[in-house]
């Protein structure tokens, strides 16, 4: 059974009152997970339109396009799949593809992992990043080192599954950084021990 969570965010203007305002893998610089660009600019609005009905002294703030993104989550929370407006991204749990403190992949997540080559072969991406995180347990450095080795062994299962010298893989361990749950549970840490393969949509 799947329990699926939408997040619906159109394309938006929002108004506000004045006030404040080649099969490698990349080691270079990255842009990290959740901070990148938003889409495409917005529809031009005119600040003097009398519909608006804007109080007194007030202005349009910048402009915001902020993607439509849908996540879908399995029952166990093993698993999650975020689709935008630009992006797929995969997130899997340390614990369905590697044992305690261990970067060694089981079979069981080889296959996993194998679906989802085949879903970017579908989208005909060409560049992959592929993101280790942990939970802040333990040492900061320990999280990093993991981090990477993790994220590392997933690459090199994609890049067999995939066998393709025109795609480009970014590989980063981040350790402790960007959870996306409460920490200061077992359910949020569980949830922070993940790897993410994100890659663009098709044009399809």
């Amino acid at each position: 059974m799947t329990h699926t969570r939408l997040l619906l965010i159109g394309t938006v203007a929002t108004l506000l009152a004045a006030g404040p305002a080649v099969a490698r893998a990349d080691d270079g610089p990255s842009v990290p997970p959740g901070t990148e660009a938003s889409a495409s600019a917005p529809v031009e609005l005119d600040p003097n339109d009398p519909d608006l009905k804007l109080p007194d002294g007030a202005t349009l703030a910048e402009p915001k396009v902020l993607d439509i993104k849908s996540v879908v989550e399995d029952q166990s929370g093993d698993e999650r799949r975020e689709d935008t407006n630009t992006n797929v991204t995969f997130a899997l749990q340390a614990e369905v593809l590697f044992g305690k403190d261990s970067a060694k992949i089981s079979a069981q997540a080889r296959a996993r992992i194998s679906v989802i080559a085949n879903e970017i072969k579908t989208q005909n991406a060409t560049r992959i990043r592929v993101f280790g995180f942990t939970d802040n347990l333990g040492s900061s450095a320990h999280g990093d080192v993991l981090s990477r080795k993790r994220a590392n062994a997933v690459h090199g299962i994609l890049e067999q599954e995939m066998s393709d010298a025109n795609v480009t893989y970014e590989v980063r361990g981040y350790g402790e950084d960007y959870p996306i749950a409460d920490n200061s549970t077992e359910e949020g840490r569980k949830k922070n021990r993940r790897v993410e393969i994100s890659f663009p949509r098709g044009a399809n």
